[in-house]
């Protein structure tokens, strides 16, 4: 699920690209552990790590072809993975309890700070 997050997070960046430390606070990980994951994606060539243009300090990652082929032929099981999870587990009230209180949540993200 982590690894799937992770391109997912990545296909959507601009150029395929996100610094790892913004990378591990989108997918609500570690930096530790997102860096053993992204590793496992490299050696699997789906994605690369380089350091960040003209500042060193950071370190990017890119997700590459073969990632997003990946993450395209993985996006049907995935979607039928959270269905039979969540979906199917709720009544129809639920989730529209579920909606109304998800959308509550990202308009509260989405607001200025106060």
């Amino acid at each position: 699920m982590v690894e799937y997050m992770t391109m997912a997070m990545l296909v959507k960046a601009p150029e395929r690209t996100l610094r790892m430390s913004v990378l591990a606070e989108r997918t609500s990980t570690s930096l530790s552990r997102l860096s053993h994951l992204v590793k496992r994606l490299e050696n699997r060539g789906y994605v690369r790590r380089e350091p960040g243009p003209g500042d060193g300090r950071f370190t990017n990652a890119i997700l590459l072809p073969d990632g997003v082929r990946k993450l395209e032929s993985a996006a049907p099981g995935h979607v039928a993975h959270v269905r039979q999870l969540v979906v199917d587990n709720l009544s129809g009230e639920r989730l529209r309890r579920l909606g109304q209180d998800a959308e509550r949540i990202v308009r509260r993200i989405d607001s200025p700070a106060r």
